[in-house]
């Protein structure tokens, strides 16, 4: 590996070590799994609860009002339906599939 007179520098002003990468900007530490799992945001995470059919109706409530971009609600009631399958409750399942369908009725797409 050839390093210049710039990055010696720099690895000499910072003690050897990088600085991690800002917050945001999607990059973890080189050498670090750290940022693999961290939610950079807990504020807008729209928990999903599919234990029951009647939290699987309140997420799909919640899902419907949160103010987030088409695509993403899609994919929070898609999460809820897989794990809803592996689980073996088909009920909960189809609330959230019958949740998907009215997002994008009220979308203006067609559902398949």
């Amino acid at each position: 590996m050839v390093i210049n007179r710039s990055q010696m520098n720099k690895q000499i002003s910072t003690g050897g070590k990088r600085k991690d990468p800002k917050k945001g900007t999607g990059k973890k530490p080189k050498g670090s799994g750290r940022r693999l799992y961290t939610d950079e945001n807990p504020k807008d995470t729209v928990g999903i609860k599919f234990a029951t059919p009647a939290d699987a109706r309140a997420t799909v409530a919640k899902v419907k009002r949160v103010s987030k971009p088409y695509a993403r609600k899609i994919q929070i009631l898609t999460v809820g339906e897989q794990r809803a399958k592996v689980m073996g409750k088909a009920q909960v399942a189809s609330i959230f599939k019958k949740g998907k369908e009215a997002i994008r009725r009220s979308h203006g797409k067609k559902t398949r």
